[in-house]
This record gives structure tokens, C-alpha cells and sequence, in this order.
């Protein structure tokens, strides 16, 4: 279980939150019209994580970890940066809710205690387009997010592809770099128009002229160094 909050009264507008625990997914829409995926991490046990249709009843930016006594903003807070609380069993967004965390390995996997956990930057995304009363529907389901929303009686559309994986900011990437972060810095820039020639977890001469026209579309210093300023403008894309 996860923690205590302040409800707002903005209207939800016609959004709607679909998660898939069959495949640690979830879907955000907007006027019926699918317009992100992605993935996260649900209960240890597959009770742990309620199913059912809810609603998103509160926001807070950095939300206390009462049960450690971890303030907000704080590194080790395993809530991480935004809380978006769910009235799930009887609670009032004070015990469930899809929020952040400080574990970025844990997203994909089954390990919380029944909280939906995002990537830290991903989760504040979501929490700038939500409106408290959207709708949140989570099951296990081996069908589409469309299918699963069309069970519930609601229609909606656009094409599902696999969310592409965040990469965290904590190395530099640069020409010469190997291994799972540089092949996640290919996926997010392939993603976004910006061609690697192979996404093959090697930062060669494909990924480094990838990185600097990325710069410098976006007013950076076109250096094919993926440091801070990158890291922050590829994931706000």
C-alpha cells in the first residue's frame, strides 16, 4: 500500500486511464483517442494491485512517505516526484494511486505492494494532462487496450505500439558508449525522427550525428554529448 493527500475539484474532461497488469502497461486517452502508452510496475501479488473501474480523486507533487518518514522531493522517497491517488477499496486516494518512484528497475516488474509505479518523468507527464475525476480502469486482460476499453462499453481509437523505455540521467552518453542506456537513448530518438541506423545499444557515428541534430533542433550545444540539457529535452518530447 502506498499513502495521504488533497482532493481538488477539477472536472475530469473526457479522459480516460487504462492499465493492463498482463503486461505491466498503461494507456492514457483524450477524447477517445489513444494518446500515450506506457509501461509500469503493479503488485508483487497479483491481489495486491485492485481491479476494477476507479477514479483519480487527488494530485500532489512530492507526496511525503509517511510510513518512512521521507519528506517529499526527497531521493530516497520510493513515491517519487507526483501522486495521482485512486478510490480504490474504500480509500479516497490515500493507499492507492499511480505515482513515481526511485527505483527506475523496478518499471515492467511485478514488485510493489499494490501501487502502479512509472518512471519518475513519465509519471510527471501524465500528472500534467490528468484531471482528478478521470476514470481509471485496471484489469488483467490478454486483450487490446482498445478491447478492454470497448468491454466497458466505451469506444475509442489509435494505434498501440510499445512505450518506448525513459532513460535515466544518471551517466553521460556519448560516442564510444555501450550497453542498455545508449539503446534506450536510440529507441526515444528513433521514436522521434531521429535516425540511429540500428538501435543496437552502441553509441557509434549513426547515434552521435542522431544526438547533434536533435541539438540542434532544439537550441542546444550541438556537441553529441547526451548530458543534462539532452537527457531533459528528449524526454519531454
Amino acid at each position: 500500500m502506498c499513502g495521504i493527500s488533497s482532493v481538488s475539484n477539477a472536472a475530469s474532461g473526457n479522459q480516460l486511464i487504462i492499465i493492463n497488469k498482463a503486461k505491466n502497461q498503461l494507456a492514457f486517452y483524450e477524447n477517445n483517442k489513444l494518446v500515450k502508452m506506457f509501461s509500469v510496475a503493479t503488485g508483487k501479488k497479483a491481489s495486491y494491485t485492485p481491479e476494477g473501474r476507479f477514479k483519480v480523486v487527488n494530485k500532489i507533487v512530492n507526496r511525503p512517505y509517511y510510513k518512512g518518514n521521507i519528506r517529499g522531493g526527497d531521493s530516497r522517497n520510493p513515491l517519487g516526484n507526483r501522486w495521482l491517488g485512486i478510490n480504490a477499496r474504500g480509500t479516497w486516494g490515500t493507499t492507492y494511486a499511480i505515482h513515481g518512484n526511485n527505483n527506475t528497475s523496478s518499471i515492467g516488474k511485478y514488485v510493489s505492494s499494490g501501487c502502479i509505479r512509472m518512471y519518475n518523468q513519465e509519471v510527471q507527464w501524465l500528472y500534467s494532462k490528468v484531471k482528478v475525476n478521470t476514470p481509471v480502469i485496471i484489469t488483467t486482460s490478454n486483450k487490446s487496450f482498445g478491447g478492454i476499453a470497448a468491454s466497458n462499453g466505451i469506444k475509442v481509437s489509435g494505434e498501440e505500439t510499445a512505450p518506448v523505455a525513459v532513460i535515466t540521467s544518471g551517466s553521460t552518453l556519448k560516442k564510444g558508449s555501450r550497453g542498455a542506456e545508449v539503446k534506450k537513448l536510440q529507441q526515444l530518438l528513433t521514436s522521434q525522427g531521429y535516425s540511429t541506423n540500428g538501435i543496437d545499444g552502441i553509441f557509434g557515428s549513426g547515434t552521435d550525428r542522431a544526438v547533434r541534430l536533435f541539438q540542434k533542433a532544439h537550441h542546444l550545444s550541438v556537441d553529441g554529448i547526451v548530458g543534462a540539457n539532452t537527457y531533459k529535452a528528449l524526454q519531454q518530447q
